[in-house]
């Protein structure tokens, strides 16, 4: 598995990946309770989608169970 992307400031500090200001131990990757948030809204409402080259299985959106 890979390690999560860290980003960097020119100084080598992490940044938060939201509002670009240092990250906060207590709330790492992120500086603050806020941006977590933030992000975990992006999250749940599907702003974020992680690509695949499956094709959607129209069988199980119809309810059909052929066997």
């Amino acid at each position: 598995m890979s390690k999560p992307v860290q980003i960097k400031s020119p100084e080598g500090k992490s940044r938060c990946p939201i509002c670009d200001k240092p990250t906060a131990e207590d709330f790492r990757p992120f500086c603050s309770k806020r941006c977590a948030d933030v992000d975990l809204h992006r999250w749940l409402n599907s702003s974020y989608v992680i690509q695949t080259e499956e094709e959607a299985d129209d069988s199980m959106a119809s309810g059909s169970s052929e066997q």
